[in-house]
């Protein structure tokens, strides 16, 4: 079995590691900094650390204030806080004078789990795609999100990192390269193509493992980046294909079954599918428990993919 791995435990450790490095780096929370790991920054480094209260609409603007001074903020809080409390400040403070300030939202998704849907942010990729200027990204283990915080770190313009509560299993090695902007094939295939982001993408591996076993090869797609979207790559691999299956721990609207359905119906369509929470709330249970009822386990990846092929064959 895979090492079981937190992706915002390792925010939390490269934020220090990055904060070693880089003095202009700062970091603020809502009162969640033992939820986020951010807390480890402010261990480490207090003087340049902000508790801001239950206030994300203050730490938003806070943040941008501190990078129209030259700083690089990361202010953490949870996703469902940092989507919807907070848009209007994150959207006219950061977004239009496209500052550098790094949201980085953690218990994103339905693997929040038991604490239901009031804290479940299952619309959150939506809303900050939305947002001129903003870029978007989702880690699919630890591996990745150590690259994709040092990533960030360097890059111009506001971001949205998405981190989970859950830990996911460890898919990479020290050799992985994360790009900014670009997806990865991590594994081949040519009867059709799973893209996936976060969570979705072990699950999808090993959906299409199960697939091997009945003789359809699927090529998996690991989509970190939603915005920019890696339109190159999903034209690629729907050529290469002919189909094309999404998987994401969010709602089919707006996320990133939209964004590649946009982006094939613009180049290439073909028959394509998207697997997420279909225009609902979340409930409150164990997050596999979850996963299952709202179709997203590794058997409800293999039926999906069987009628996406009956369609295909047409």
């Amino acid at each position: 079995m895979s090492r079981m791995v937190s992706t915002r435990d390792v925010y939390g450790e490269t934020l220090v590691k990055l904060g070693e490095e880089h003095q202009e780096i700062v970091a603020l929370d809502c009162d969640l900094s033992g939820s986020t790991r951010s807390a480890l920054f402010g261990k480490k480094f207090p003087q340049r650390f902000f508790n801001m209260g239950v206030s994300e609409q203050d730490m938003m603007s806070t943040a941008a204030g501190l990078a129209s001074s030259g700083k690089v903020p990361f202010a953490s809080t949870f996703a469902i806080f940092a989507s919807g409390r907070a848009w209007e400040q994150i959207r006219l403070c950061i977004c239009l004078p496209c500052l550098n300030v790094n949201v980085v939202a953690s218990h994103g998704g339905l693997t929040v789990g038991e604490d239901g849907a009031t804290h479940q942010a299952n619309e959150d990729l939506a809303i900050m795609r939305a947002l001129p200027n903003m870029t978007l990204v989702v880690p699919a283990d630890a591996v990745e999100t150590e690259r994709m915080v040092r990533s960030i770190y360097a890059h111009q313009g506001p971001v949205y990192l998405r981190l989970a509560r859950n830990k996911y299993p460890v898919l990479f090695d020290d050799s992985y390269k994360f790009e900014l902007g670009k997806a990865n094939v991590i594994r081949d295939g040519k009867d059709l193509a799973i893209i996936a982001t976060g969570y979705m993408v072990s699950k999808s591996l090993e959906a299409a493992q199960k697939l091997s076993e009945q003789g359809l090869e699927a090529c998996v797609v690991n989509m970190s980046t939603i915005k920019p979207l890696d339109a190159e790559c999903v034209t690629e691999v729907a050529r290469k294909t002919g189909a094309v299956l999404t998987v994401e721990e969010h709602s089919i609207i707006g996320g990133l079954g939209s964004a590649v359905a946009e982006a094939l119906g613009e180049s290439y369509p073909v028959p394509m599918m998207r697997m997420g929470i279909r225009d609902t709330f979340g409930v409150s249970g164990h997050p596999e428990e979850l996963l299952e009822h709202y179709g997203l386990s590794v058997q409800h990846i293999v039926e999906e993919a069987g009628k996406l092929m009956r369609r295909k064959a047409g």
